[in-house]
């Protein structure tokens, strides 16, 4: 397993200098390789891949500003950039941008940086790291050497949080935190974890949405659900905040993205640790995931329309990010996490299989003409993901019965957990009222 861990730089007024020269090549570079992007993909209609991109740009002045791994790593991320958004179905999104930054002069003339401080990656062959001083040998690019071949460095002393052992050290980011206006190392670790040998045999289902931003529903009859409460106060808050600084630029405006993307994080780490815990305790062994590109897209392939704030929030939510983060803590339980289809999963009884939209009757009830159930909606759909209805090798949307002996209160009065700041998720009536 591969862990990233974040590192205050001690010796910082000794090395912030070449951090800035790094950064700033790593700036250059990027827009040196999207500029050629995009002349390629005007002349032929299509876009250079990152193999391309490298046998194009070894020569390149800028790709010497870095060390050769880190000059390989800018051009990976903008073929991916390239990639992520010519996959895309979404008219919204752009082709990445060039990396410049608008500032203000003293005379408040509004004028451009052209290349502010990029992340810059160093691969193992770039690091060397002394355990012994906690101490990271970072190796310079060849135009910032005294000679292009001498063995020069940036000598970088580190610090993380008590009780952190840092070994195997796979990559380093330098990234500048505007916020504090500083450079702080993320330093990538391989780890081995032992995993159960013998994972649990029961199953679980988790449905993600807006106002539940979780809905899990497991085979032991029990259901929990998580409000999304916390993540739309930040959402009302923080941009009002941003707005009403006098620049959007700003450090005051810079902060505030700094702290609410910190809570955003802080709260899909403790759920998916929350519900990870739980599905140890029930000897869950597999966990489907809905997939939300069902949703997204229609029968056709092309994007929904949810209205205005419901696109806002569905492309804003970052399922995709959270899913990941869930995956990989179940990954470490030996949780296999399997991403199923959401389609149908939100109108479809898991009872008896009748699809009907209009038993969706509120919010957060659903009620099946058939059979009489009545669940809460979203744990409903998250016992169909549970099951997967849409799975192609049953070729049918009606899942296996409940069953006359197995109860359906327990998917009409799920457990609902409310994430606390200071305590991470407890349940609703332990958590009082919290403002941003």
């Amino acid at each position: 397993m591969h862990r990233t861990y974040r590192a205050k730089i001690c010796n910082h007024s000794q090395v912030v200098e070449m951090l800035d020269r790094h950064g700033w090549s790593a700036s250059k570079l990027w827009n040196v390789t999207n500029y050629h992007s995009r002349e390629v993909w005007d002349k032929t209609g299509e876009i250079p891949d990152d193999s391309d991109l490298k046998r194009e740009l070894k020569v390149h002045t800028t790709y010497k500003g870095l060390h050769s791994q880190s000059s390989q790593r800018v051009l990976e991320e903008l073929a991916e950039a390239f990639n992520s958004w010519d996959g895309s179905d979404d008219d919204r999104d752009n082709p990445p941008g060039y990396r410049k930054k608008n500032y203000s002069d003293n005379e408040g003339n509004r004028v451009h940086e052209e290349h502010p401080r990029s992340t810059v990656t160093w691969k193992q062959k770039g690091i060397r790291h002394d355990t012994t001083n906690n101490r990271i040998r970072l190796s310079k690019g060849a135009n910032h050497k005294e000679y292009p071949r001498a063995r020069e460095y940036i000598l970088c002393e580190y610090e993380t949080r008590p009780g952190v052992t840092i070994e195997n050290i796979q990559q380093v980011r330098a990234v500048y935190d505007e916020a504090m206006d500083r450079w702080e190392l993320h330093l990538v670790c391989k780890h081995e974890v032992e995993t159960p040998d013998t994972p649990g045999t029961e199953s679980a289902g988790v449905d993600l949405g807006i106002c539940n931003f979780a809905a899990v529903a497991y085979s032991t009859e029990e259901a929990d659900l998580y409000p999304g409460n916390r993540l739309k106060q930040d959402g009302y808050y923080f941009p009002k905040e941003i707005a009403s600084c006098d620049e959007s630029g700003g450090t005051k405006a810079t902060r505030l993205h700094k702290t609410w993307s910190e809570r955003r994080t802080h709260f899909f780490h403790g759920l998916a640790k929350h519900i990870v815990e739980n599905c140890v305790e029930r000897g869950v062994g597999r966990l489907n995931v809905g997939d939300l590109e069902s949703v997204r897209e229609d029968e056709d392939g092309q994007a929904k329309n949810w209205g205005r704030h419901g696109n806002l929030d569905l492309h804003g939510w970052a399922f995709d990010r959270f899913r990941s983060i869930l995956t990989y803590k179940a990954k470490v339980e030996g949780i296999e996490v399997v991403e199923v289809s959401e389609r149908d999963t939100s109108k479809t009884c898991c009872s008896c299989g009748r699809e009907d939209e209009s038993q969706r009757v509120e919010r957060g009830l659903y009620v099946c003409e058939e059979c009489d159930a009545a669940f809460n909606a979203d744990v409903n759909g998250a016992e169909n993901i549970r099951l997967d209805i849409n799975h192609t090798e049953s070729n049918s949307k009606s899942p296996p019965s409940l069953g006359e002996d197995r109860s359906t209160g327990w998917l009409a009065q799920p457990g609902v957990y409310l994430h606390d700041l200071s305590r991470g998720f407890q349940p609703r009536t332990e958590v009082g009222d919290c403002k941003p």
